[in-house]
């Protein structure tokens, strides 16, 4: 068995592939849809030495099919947004508190401690459905900020708008965290010259507007809400970690998550660094799901494992976590 305190203190490349190696043989053997898949493969297990011998599994697997890689009861069933009579992800959750160490410590990671800041959210596709792992980590940050200001809106603009500017004038550090188009909705309705604010955009125009390249979404973005770069989160509802951009569409993992990228027209072969190919994502602390996925996201991987997000393939579900298409 692996311990999560394993996959918490990893500090090097040697002790991710060790690690990354356990989870692989854990899971060949617990989880009867990734087993199946690496038996279609024809992957002896004796044979997976390296990261690039370890099977991944299409994210579509989660839409027909339970990944599971334990017997433990379901906690929480996270599922994807869709539009009506789309068939959604869902990611069955047998130890939450993995999610939530996850989440939590990769903030502290990437911004600090959660106290400092007063955590505004603008996620109103989110909200206004159930089973948004998304909603479940904002909530828990909102709560973990301690701050009395932080909260959730949903289409109260001209509050938020009024609750920014103050917060932002009195030096308070603010982090607002918004779905693509109500950021977009927002600057227009109220320009912003923001000093002490971080946007944080999650992606997706959820159908209310057409899709942007992400260098005009953020060039609109620092121009409304006047600050010098736009923050991202790359997340998606199958996985339990969360990279984060802090500008310029450059994503970093925190360490218990990489990123290779799969050749477009063999998906398991690599291609190098700076090259367009297929994302395949690492997850540790996806221990009892699948720790080994290959999205339908494009992108390229630079060094020190940092990444950027191009687009999807071609007749993939447009949807959330921050997704630009080509």
């Amino acid at each position: 068995m692996i311990a999560t305190s394993d996959i918490f203190t990893i500090s090097n490349q040697k002790q991710f592939e060790k690690t990354a190696l356990k989870v692989f043989r854990h899971q060949r053997e617990h989880n009867l849809v990734y087993r199946e898949f690496c038996d279609l493969l024809k992957i002896n297990p004796q044979e997976v030495k390296s990261l690039t011998s370890i099977p991944f599994l299409p994210i579509q697997f989660f839409k027909s099919h339970a990944v599971v890689s334990n017997t433990n009861p379901i906690q929480e069933t996270f599922s994807s947004s869709g539009t009506t009579g789309m068939i959604t992800s869902k990611h069955l959750i047998t130890d939450v508190s993995i999610y939530e160490e996850s989440y939590r410590s990769g903030f502290t990671q990437f911004y600090g401690n959660i106290e400092d800041y007063v955590v505004l959210a603008l996620l109103p596709s989110y909200l206004e459905r159930d089973g948004s792992s998304l909603i479940y980590m904002v909530e828990d940050l909102i709560r973990l900020s301690k701050q009395k200001e932080s909260g959730f809106y949903l289409h109260n603009h001209e509050e938020l708008i009024e609750k920014l500017e103050k917060l932002d004038q009195s030096g308070q550090n603010v982090i607002l965290i918004g779905v693509t188009y109500a950021l977009l909705d927002l600057i227009e309705k109220h320009p912003f010259k923001l000093q002490n604010t971080i946007i944080m955009e999650t992606g997706g125009m959820k159908g209310k507007r057409k899709e942007m390249i992400r260098e005009e979404l953020h060039e609109q973005l620092c121009a409304g809400f006047g600050v010098t770069a736009i923050h991202s989160e790359y997340g998606m509802t199958e996985l339990l970690a969360q990279a984060y951009s802090l500008g310029n569409g450059i994503f970093e993992c925190p360490s218990w998550m990489q990123i290779l990228i799969r050749d477009t027209e063999d998906a398991l072969t690599y291609v190098k660094e700076g090259k367009t190919g297929g994302i395949n994502v690492i997850d540790l602390t996806n221990i009892n799901s699948c720790s080994f996925i290959a999205t339908q996201d494009l992108g390229k991987k630079y060094p020190n494992n940092s990444f950027e997000v191009l687009g999807r393939f071609d007749n993939s579900d447009i949807r959330g976590c921050n997704l630009m298409v080509l």
